[in-house]
This record gives C-alpha cells, structure tokens and sequence, in this order.
C-alpha cells in the first residue's frame, strides 16, 4: 500500500479517536513521555491500531497517540516516537507527524534527547533549536510527492518558527530557566557518533546531536505547520567527555530534568492556545 493511500485509511481511524480539533501537535522523546499526566488525558489509540504503522520498540517511548487538555488547550501528541534505526524508512518516521497536523493542529512542537556538542552545555540543558542538519539521513520527501500536502520543491530556510521561539524564550523567562540555543544535527543511530565524527559535526556547525526531529521538521515544514524544536541535553557527545555513552544515561538525565521541560512545555502551550 502507497503512502498516500496508508495516510488516508490511518487518518480516518486517528480521527474517529479525536475528541475536538486539536490546536498544537506535540513528539514526545526519550524519557519525556510524562510531560502529559493521565488526569489530562481525555483519549487516546496505540500505534499497533493502527494499520502497517510503525512501532516503538525503545525503552522510554510507549507508543500512542494521546488527546489531551494541557494547559486549558486542546492537543495531540505522540508518547513515543519511531527512529529510522528501528528499520523505518524516514516516511513511515514521519507518518506519525503527518496524521497529528492533518487533525488540523497549526503548530508541532518537538522535544527530544540529545548529545551537547557544545562545549558551553551540560547534562539537563534545554536547547531551543533554531536550525538543523539532516544531509545525513533520507529525506521524508522522497519518492512521490502527496499534492495535497505540500509542494514538490518546499523551502527549508525557515523551518523553525521565530513566533514560537519568541514564545518559548518568553516563557523560559517567566518561570526562570535559562534556555540555550542552537544548531541540532540528526544522524540515524543507533550507535553513539565516533570522537571524529563530532569534531565535524562541530566544525559543520552543529551544537548538538541525536536520532530523531529533523525529519519530523522537514515533514511539517512541507505541510506548512509552524515548529518549535527543544532539546534536552542529556549527556556531552563523544570526545567531549571521557565517559563513554548509554541509553541508561540518557533516561535517567531526561527524568531527572523532566519536570523542568515539562513546565516550559506547558507554559508554551498555555501561550499558543491563545495566539491564532
């Protein structure tokens, strides 16, 4: 079955689960799964609901699609993402963000974990993303493009949203947390990058590193929808510490800092409910 044929018959179950039309879509990382408690939960539906849609099989990501009340907003999010190193192409990565925002939500927020590369970041850091490097993983958009989504050809030079990171450094003020910046490079995993690889991806540009995000962005980005990036910095990349890397590591940090990023999610949401 096409992608386009698999959107529209995932779409129509999806939708039948959704209790309103939500106003924000939020991809929820590694570890982060908690930002949306049960009580605000009003309906949800597993991926394996869902016809040829791929799983999660990482520890840390559950695996559905949740309707929520956060912050007094109407929204949709995934508990749990799917990685291109779990064997997924980067359309079916992408299936997901696809069918949130065609629920008509305007703006798609991404959390996720990640590597400092940076040298200025340190474990529990939060890296608003202002930009991104994906020539190092497929596309979303290749193969044949679905009109109805988006153009052929979509420009990629403003893909994060200045609105929504005015709104997100605005709301890091208010509740006192010091919100970074900066470039967030996606590479397809699952290994951990070599000391080499980041004294590159450094000397391309990047502050920091994951698996995951710049595919969901250029995904919506071709659909015309606003994104906010943020980025738990979990652990420094390779070479810049002498520890070596694990996923261990990576939960634990994104557990501890948890509430943190939860707070600015919401503080993030609450605002984007009452902008248009």
């Amino acid at each position: 079955m096409d992608e386009k044929t698999l959107l529209k018959l995932n779409f129509k179950t999806l939708k039948m689960k959704a209790p309103f039309i939500p106003k924000a879509a939020l991809v929820l990382g590694s570890g982060l799964g908690g930002i949306i408690g049960e009580e605000n939960i009003i309906s949800q539906l597993d991926y394996s609901e869902l016809d040829s849609f791929p799983l999660s099989t990482v520890e840390g990501h559950r695996g559905r699609f949740i309707f929520a009340d956060l912050a007094g907003v109407p929204i949709v999010a995934m508990q749990g993402r799917v990685h291109i190193y779990e064997g997924y192409g980067s359309a079916e990565v992408v299936r997901g963000v696809r069918l949130m925002l065609m629920l008509g939500a305007s703006a798609l927020i991404l959390t996720n974990a990640a590597g400092g590369i940076d040298k200025a970041f340190s474990p529990g850091d939060i890296m608003l993303i202002t930009d991104h490097i994906s020539s190092f993983v497929p596309s979303p958009l290749i193969g044949e493009n679905i009109s109805s989504l988006g153009t052929r050809f979509p420009d990629m030079s403003r893909v994060y949203s200045s609105k929504l990171s005015e709104i997100a450094l605005a709301c890091a003020r208010r509740l006192n947390i010091e919100l970074k910046s900066g470039v967030y490079l996606q590479t397809t995993g699952p290994n951990y990058e070599t000391p080499a690889e980041i004294r590159m991806y450094s000397a391309l540009g990047a502050s920091a590193v994951g698996m995951s995000t710049a595919v969901e962005a250029m995904a919506a980005a071709h659909m015309g929808v606003s994104v906010l990036g943020l980025s738990l910095i979990t652990n420094p990349a390779a070479g810049i510490s002498s520890v070596p890397l694990n996923h261990e590591e990576v939960q634990l940090v994104a557990k501890e800092a948890g509430d943190t990023l939860s707070a600015l999610v919401k503080e993030i949401i609450a605002e984007v409910g009452k902008n248009d």
